[in-house]
């Protein structure tokens, strides 16, 4: 596509030709409605720069976009990256091309639960989302305080396993007495009275969940010259939220969330959540172990970090761009 655009304005400056805009390469973007994915969202507002029209579509879970990219729908996504992991384990064809925010979790209890840590989580229901980091997190979490669990009564733990969206609700209406939650919706149920934080889980081997940008490999192989111009779009949409943090809690909070959520919210959830660019093949590896530990992403063969963690695009777009 390049050379073609390259000859096509050699040919119009040698003849005198008038020449017509081309249209911009088109990249469709899966991406999931919280406050720390807003850098991903931005980046269509910034596409024109580099020379593209990016379509963004939202899911529910990060784990939705894989059938997606399965079927050719989606080019490049944001999700956690156990649901990565799992999208690459069950034949996604995919690669980890970069980080793009780190942490996003907290488990929060009931106001007058009684629950202050993991361990009084013992003959509690806890409601979590399958297939996210909080899944993950949650449940080394219980492991770390030998506290048994299922989704079936007769654990130390029941898992109530819901939708991000309904979490909130079930804990105001006394249906579960704690949830692994992310962001902002965590913050929302703390500012709002109905909530207490238990802990941040980031104090397993796990450490910090970082949220991982996934890319095709057919865009990876096939139309090199798009996906480094897009993996730029996405270093200076990130480092623009970065140093221009007033621009990020506008644009999330009046852009995603209609005003649905209030400053504060927005406030501590970017400061559970800060947005990044790196990942590591060491960060992934210990991801796809901890779910093989503990039954998450029901993988037959988990995939090997080092064979599908492509970095290189990241490293020349920082470079090119001068961020650190």
């Amino acid at each position: 596509m390049q050379r073609i655009r390259t000859w096509l304005c050699l040919a119009a400056l040698g003849g005198g030709l008038s020449l017509p805009a081309l249209a911009a390469d088109v990249v469709r973007l899966g991406n999931l409605k919280f406050a720390h994915y807003g850098a991903i969202s931005y980046m269509k507002e910034i596409a024109p720069k580099y020379d593209l029209k990016i379509e963004e579509r939202m899911f529910a879970k990060g784990i939705d976009i894989m059938p997606a990219i399965v079927a050719g729908e989606v080019d490049i996504a944001a999700s956690a990256a156990d649901a990565a992991v799992a999208g690459r384990a069950g034949g996604a064809p995919i690669f980890a091309v970069a980080g793009f925010a780190r942490g996003g979790a907290r488990i929060v209890a009931a106001k007058d639960s009684g629950i202050k840590s993991v361990k009084d989580l013992k003959g509690k229901k806890v409601g979590v989302a399958r297939g996210g980091a909080q899944e993950l997190l949650l449940a080394a979490e219980l492991a770390k305080y030998k506290l048994s669990w299922s989704d079936k009564p007769g654990k130390d733990v029941q898992v109530i396993y819901m939708p991000f969206a309904d979490l909130n609700q079930a804990l105001m209406g006394k249906q579960i007495d704690a949830m692994s939650q992310s962001e902002p919706q965590s913050s929302q149920a703390i500012n709002k009275g109905f909530g207490v934080e238990v802990l941040k889980p980031y104090d397993t081997p796990l450490g910090e969940p970082i949220r991982t940008l996934v890319m095709t490999e057919k865009m990876y192989k096939e139309r090199r010259g798009v996906a480094e111009r897009l993996i730029k779009c996405f270093v200076e949409a990130t480092n623009t939220f970065i140093k221009n943090p007033k621009l990020a809690e506008k644009y999330v909070r009046e852009n995603m969330f209609k005003n649905q959520i209030s400053a504060d919210d927005f406030q501590d959830a970017i400061s559970n959540s800060p947005y990044s660019y790196d990942l590591s093949v060491v960060h992934i590896q210990t991801t796809t172990d901890m779910m093989q530990q503990y039954g998450i992403g029901k993988m037959a063969k988990p995939p090997k970090a080092a064979d599908w963690v492509k970095l290189d695009l990241l490293s020349k777009a920082k470079q090119d761009l001068k961020v650190n």
